[in-house]
């Protein structure tokens, strides 16, 4: 196969590319592919219905939403598609994630959340304090910039519960050893959820090889329509409490964890997501099953995007007047294109609001979470926003 990305195939893969706009906003939602959005207009248009009817047309709604696991489960890896939980948002996911384990949790027993991470997987867990959980800070290795196991060593103990983690942080652009995170959170007696987020536009997912338990990421980031999808080990799921109508037992894997039912189109289009990903690895000459189509998709994506990277950090890192928070050179890509950067004496909004009129959209951060406040201290930033410049593959019109 062809190991450089056709940007004209893939930037014909996505209708808001047809504007002049130039899209850096990706870390906080990106443009969605074609395949996906014609399963959208195909299930509105044709399977608008209820599942769980006996009539042809009910029955075809349900296959689309089967179609839709199916594919999630692909992406994932996951065993079977019954491990895989649609909703509207991550922030939802874990929200219901937290109110379906809460009794399982006993006063005393612990949680782990970092301060590298998205909210999402912070702010649910915090709210177990008032039940009697222990909420501990996993916290960011000032030399390292990076989420290391020797900081998680002293915080566990056998009253330890669950440890949350990000697998990329949506400001650093880290990508972190989650196999390694899992094997030792296991090893004591814990259990795992990582939120994927800032990871799942960027690189193939492979949640059995990780071992993690739950595995979260809202499909609006990675090619898909506004909607997330969890994966969660079927025996995990199976204990969970049910959110939905309670009539739904405890067996009622996935559908106790989808109150109201998912969005039918936003799932159906997850097949979509996967079409547009082994095509691509088929216009470059890759063969193999889907998984195997999955592999060489990203192994493109990642060396257009570390080139991409590259560029970018060498252009912030030759100024004197600029700051990038966190790494500086993406090692091995192990750095996603996710970048924080901060001018000296310059308010960030006033940046990213002259991208403006240049029709190239980004992001800037109005204030520091207060978890944040000491790292940006010790990093030396010395302000109270910076913006966020997202590369992905999928629409950049530049090249290397």
């Amino acid at each position: 196969m062809t190991t450089e990305l056709d940007m004209a195939y893939v930037q014909a893969q996505f209708p808001g590319l047809a504007s002049d706009w130039v899209f850096f906003d990706n870390a906080g939602g990106a443009q969605i592919a074609k395949p996906a959005l014609d399963r959208m207009v195909e299930f509105l248009t044709l399977r608008n219905v209820q599942i769980g009817g006996s009539y042809a047309v009910s029955q075809s709604a349900a296959e689309a939403l089967m179609t839709g696991r199916r594919a999630a489960a692909t992406l994932v890896n996951a065993a079977r598609p019954e491990e895989i939980v649609f909703g509207p948002s991550t922030t939802v996911l874990m929200g219901n994630l937290m109110q379906a384990m809460r009794r399982q949790f006993q006063p005393g027993d612990e949680v782990i959340v970092t301060m590298a991470d998205h909210e999402s997987n912070i702010g649910p867990w915090m709210r177990l304090q008032e039940f009697g959980v222990t909420i501990k800070v996993w916290p960011l290795n000032a030399q390292t910039m990076d989420l290391q196991l020797a900081d998680l060593e002293p915080l566990m103990t056998d009253r330890t519960r669950l440890v949350c983690v990000t697998h990329v942080s949506n400001i650093l652009g880290k990508v972190h050893p989650v196999a390694d995170f899992a094997r030792f959170v296991h090893d004591r007696g814990a259990r795992i959820c990582v939120d994927a987020v800032a990871y799942a536009p960027h690189r193939l997912i492979d949640v059995r090889a990780w071992d993690v338990d739950y595995y979260v990421f809202s499909l609006y980031k990675a090619y898909g329509p506004h909607g997330a999808l969890m994966y969660g080990k079927y025996d995990l799921l199976a204990e969970l409490d049910g959110l939905y109508h309670y009539f739904y037992g405890k067996d009622k894997v996935t559908a106790k964890l989808e109150p109201g039912n998912p969005s039918y189109e936003a799932a159906y289009a997850t097949d979509g997501i996967l079409e547009y990903l082994t095509d691509l690895a088929r216009h470059h000459g890759a063969t193999g099953d889907d998984r195997a189509l999955l592999e060489a998709a990203f192994r493109l994506i990642t060396a257009q995007e570390d080139a991409l990277t590259d560029r970018l950090l060498a252009w912030l890192s030759g100024r004197n007047d600029c700051r990038i928070i966190g790494e500086a050179q993406n090692r091995n890509s192990t750095r996603v294109p996710t970048i924080a950067f901060k001018f000296d004496g310059v308010d960030s909004g006033a940046v990213a609001r002259a991208m403006d009129d240049h029709s190239i959209a980004m992001r800037f951060a109005i204030s520091i979470p207060a978890a944040w406040s000491n790292t940006w201290v010790r990093i030396g930033t010395g302000a109270s926003c910076a913006c966020r410049w997202s590369i992905t593959t999928r629409w950049n019109r530049w090249t290397a």
